[in-house]
C-alpha cells in the first residue's frame, strides 16, 4: 500500500520485540502515555509517535529533556483542542520543535476534535507557536466496532475521508511546516481502509501515510481474528494478502483441582489472563508427563475467572486429570502482555528459544 508502519507499542511494552519490529522496517513505535515514551526513548527508539493529548506540564517537561538529551531523538504528539495546544506550547522547552498533529474524533468517541473547524483552530494555533510544529492529522478510527461490519466501514469511511479533508485544507493555508505531512489512523481493524483513504490526498508536501497497529505482532483468538477477517472479505483481488495473521499468543496453566465431574480449576485468572473483550479459550492440552500437546475438545469452555482460578467445563467423560495443563488462547493482546514480567518465545513443539522482558 506504500503506507508505513508505526507499531503500537503497549501491545506488548517490551523493547526487545521493538526493535525486531524496526529491524524489520518499521519507520518508528508508538505509545500511548509519557512514561511509555520515556521507556521507548530510554531503550534506544529515536523515533516515537505518542499517540494521545499530553496536557500534564511536568511531563513534558521531562519529555523536552529526553528529546534534547539525544538529537537523533524525535516526538509526535496529539491535540485536539486550544488549550491542549496551550499546554504544548507552555511546558516544551527542548532546543527542537516538538512535533504535533490535529487529531480528530466523533461524537460519543474518544479524544479529538468533533468539527473541522474547531480542528482548524487547533492547526492555526499550533502553527502559531514558535516552538511547536504542525506536522499532520490522525484519528483512532477502531472504536468503531458494532454488529453491522458495513455500517462500521461506511462510518470509517466518512472518517477518513474528512481526516484528508482536513489535511488539505490546513495545507491549503501553508500551516504545515517540515519536510513531509503524517496522516495517521490507528487501530488493528481497518488498517485496509486507512491506506486506501489516506493515500488519496493532494497535497503540497509528500504524505506519508502512517499506520500505527499494534496487535499484528501476535494476532489473538478472539477480537482480532473476528475483525481481520471481516477485513480480508473486504479487500479485491489486487489486495489479497498472500498469507494470514496466526495466533501467536498462549498462556499456560495446570489442573489444580476437579472437584465435580464436569468442572475442573486451573491455576490462572483475572490477574494473567484477559477478559475485557471475551475470556479466554481452552486450545491445546497436555498430559502430566507428556511432551505433545492435543487439541481441545469443543466441548470444554472457559466459563469464569477468579483472581487466580479459571473456571474450566467439561464432560464428565473428559480425561483430563490434575496436574495436566491447558494452553488458553487468548482475545486481545494488549490486556495479556500487561499481567506478565517475562513472556516465553517459542517453537511449534513448545521449546523454549528465549525470553522476552516486558515493562509494564
Amino acid at each position: 500500500s506504500g503506507a508505513s508502519l508505526c507499531p503500537h507499542g503497549k501491545t506488548t511494552l517490551a523493547p526487545q520485540l521493538f526493535h525486531r519490529q524496526r529491524q524489520d522496517g518499521a519507520w518508528g513505535l508508538t505509545l500511548a502515555t509519557p512514561t511509555q515514551a520515556q521507556m521507548a526513548f530510554h531503550y534506544g527508539i529515536p523515533r516515537v509517535l505518542l499517540a494521545n493529548e499530553v496536557v500534564d506540564g511536568a511531563a513534558l517537561r521531562g519529555l523536552s529533556r529526553t528529546v534534547d538529551a539525544d538529537s537523533r531523538r524525535d516526538l509526535w504528539v496529539f491535540a485536539d483542542g486550544l488549550e491542549a495546544v496551550n499546554a504544548l506550547a507552555t511546558h516544551w522547552c527542548a532546543e527542537k520543535s516538538l512535533n504535533v498533529l490535529v487529531e480528530t474524533g466523533i461524537a460519543g468517541g474518544r479524544c479529538g476534535a468533533r468539527s473541522s473547524e474547531e480542528a482548524m483552530e487547533v492547526a492555526r494555533a499550533v502553527k502559531g507557536s514558535p516552538n511547536l510544529l504542525l506536522s499532520g492529522v490522525a484519528c483512532y478510527e477502531g472504536i468503531v466496532i458494532s454488529q453491522e461490519p458495513e455500517r462500521d466501514r461506511a462510518q470509517v469511511s466518512v472518517w477518513l475521508e474528512a481526516l484528508v479533508a482536513l489535511a488539505q485544507q490546513a495545507d491549503g493555508e501553508r500551516l504545515f511546516e517540515g519536510t513531509e505531512i503524517v496522516l495517521s489512523a490507528g487501530g488493528s481493524a481497518y488498517f485496509d481502509l486507512v491506506a486506501r483513504h489516506l493515500k488519496a490526498a493532494k497535497l503540497s508536501l509528500p504524505a506519508r501515510v502512517v499506520l500505527r497497529s499494534g496487535c499484528y505482532l501476535t494476532h489473538d483468538s478472539g477480537h482480532y481474528q473476528r475483525l481481520i477477517a471481516l477485513m480480508e472479505a473486504r479487500l479485491d483481488a489486487a489486495w489479497k494478502p498472500t498469507g494470514h495473521l496466526s495466533p501467536a499468543l498462549e498462556v499456560w496453566a495446570q489442573v489444580l483441582s476437579r472437584p465435580e465431574p464436569t468442572l475442573a480449576f486451573l491455576d490462572a485468572g483475572k490477574r494473567d489472563l484477559p477478559m475485557d473483550l471475551g475470556l479466554p479459550k481452552p486450545g491445546r492440552w497436555l498430559r502430566q508427563g507428556q511432551t505433545q500437546p492435543e487439541p481441545c475438545p469443543d466441548t470444554w469452555r472457559l466459563t469464569g475467572l477468579h483472581d487466580q482460578h479459571a473456571r474450566l467445563e467439561l464432560p464428565a467423560d473428559a480425561p483430563l486429570k490434575i496436574g495436566d495443563r491447558v494452553g488458553l488462547a487468548v482475545s486481545h493482546p494488549c490486556t495479556t502482555f500487561d499481567k506478565w514480567n517475562v513472556v516465553f518465545e517459542v517453537d511449534e513443539r513448545g521449546t523454549v528459544l528465549g525470553a522476552v522482558k516486558i515493562c509494564a
